[in-house]
């Protein structure tokens, strides 16, 4: 069917959407939206948390709430519809984990939220934040993604004594499940979108909309998308009630307590022996390092190995069996040095990786911050160091532009900033 036909059809009457041509006041076509909220609230501890949630966001790790967090927590504790326009790595995951933890009710055991990411890492990375910052409350979490058995996923979620707070997972899997009435949607109050450029972008576009019309009509909607394109406020314009719109400008996002450095190579081939020379200092902590295309990331990956160096690589093009062991021993820590690609960035943040390394400038501006944001995220403190051959010099500068920041040369003494 046509989208621009589409109306909710759970509920004909539905006060949800509006004119298809106009959207929503407050938003541009491929642009950004309008921010129509401007309460910052700077402490946790003045959201009205739960305690025992409290007790998990202090135990996490974090300290201060990220400017999405002291804008948009509490709108999403209030459940309102809400659109939060960031990119990767300012805490967008923690903004909605929060705000789900706050709302569930962990004495029912059916699924009271549910969260759509577009791929199976990211889907996996915000059901551990979810675990973790629940940790307190004995609130469970299930991810169900493609590439693992659709029976465990059927069994956790008809277990009746322990039950599903939440599930996280993939359009796909998830709407499989509805289908087959695996998946329990009487009970869902909370809807979140996140990634949901990147989603529309990878086609997933007719799932997102058969999983809507299978929630309540009364359900909250959360939407996250880095960039907002026609089909992102298309969506919005489907699916929400007179949404909160929050954007954090690039300038607040948060690149403090990442030093970023970059070395001259002048020549692509010269990376390689510039790497095999950092090497030493990349093992003092965990880190990543970033190429552009899955081919280039296991020629890399061969190269250290002939070389007798040890590392892991990870790309879409391996099975998720091979990429969930590889994940697992880096998250662990006994793998050090993970070479992957950009299509993996926004599925790892590891708490000890405080090196990032860009073998390749990315291939567009805004991924920078998806990169390198691993190192430093929430405030943490990090070093990003990027390759730059004679042809990068431009967009190294064009990078410092965006972001409003300053990259130094590499300083000898790399090692002692880690």
């Amino acid at each position: 069917m046509s989208y621009d036909s589409y109306t909710d059809t759970r509920n004909p009457d539905s006060d949800r959407g509006r004119d298809e041509q106009n959207g929503p006041p407050g938003m541009e076509q491929d642009g950004d939206i309008e921010t129509n909220w401007d309460e910052v609230v700077d402490k946790f501890d003045n959201m009205g948390l739960r305690e025992n949630l409290l007790r998990g966001i202090y135990a996490y790790g974090f300290e201060k709430p990220s400017a999405i967090q002291q804008r948009a927590i509490i709108p999403c504790c209030k459940g309102l519809d809400v659109i939060a326009q960031a990119q990767s790595g300012t805490g967008k995951t923690a903004t909605f984990s929060i705000s789900i933890l706050h709302q569930i009710d962990v004495s029912l055991n059916e699924c009271q939220a549910l969260v759509l990411a577009p791929t199976r890492e990211l889907a996996q990375q915000i059901q551990k934040v979810v675990i973790a910052l629940g940790d307190y409350m004995d609130a469970r979490c299930h991810a169900c993604i493609g590439g693992t058995s659709v029976q465990e996923d059927i069994l956790a979620l008809k277990d009746r004594t322990k039950g599903v707070h939440s599930v996280v997972g993939t359009p796909g899997r998830v709407f499989d499940l509805m289908n087959r009435s695996h998946l329990n949607t009487d009970k869902i109050k909370i809807f979140v979108l996140d990634e949901a450029d990147e989603m529309l972008s990878r086609g997933f576009k007719d799932q997102i909309y058969d999983i809507f019309r299978k929630l309540p009509t009364t359900v909250q909607v959360i939407l996250l998308s880095a960039t907002m394109p026609k089909d992102v406020l298309e969506v919005t314009c489907k699916f929400m009630r007179d949404p909160i719109r929050i954007l954090v400008k690039k300038e607040e996002l948060t690149l403090e307590g990442i030093k970023q450095f970059y070395v001259m190579v002048e020549k692509e081939e010269w990376k390689l022996e510039t790497l095999c020379d950092l090497y030493e200092t990349l093992t003092i902590t965990q880190a990543v390092i970033f190429l552009n295309t899955r081919r280039k990331v296991d020629w890399l990956n061969q190269k250290m190995e002939q070389k007798d160096f040890t590392v892991s690589c990870m790309h879409g093009d391996m099975d998720q069996k091979e990429r969930d062991v590889i994940m697992k021993e880096f998250r662990s820590g006994s793998s050090r040095v993970l070479i992957t690609t950009d299509l993996l960035a926004r599925g790892i943040d590891v708490q000890q990786v405080s090196l990032v390394i860009n073998y390749d400038l990315p291939g567009n501006r805004e991924n920078y911050i998806h990169r390198i944001g691993r190192g430093g995220r929430f405030g943490r403190k990090g070093v990003a160091i990027n390759f730059v051959t004679n042809d990068d010099v431009r967009t190294l500068r064009d990078i410092e532009q965006f972001y409003n920041t300053q990259i130094d040369e590499m300083p000898m003494n790399v090692a002692d900033l880690i």
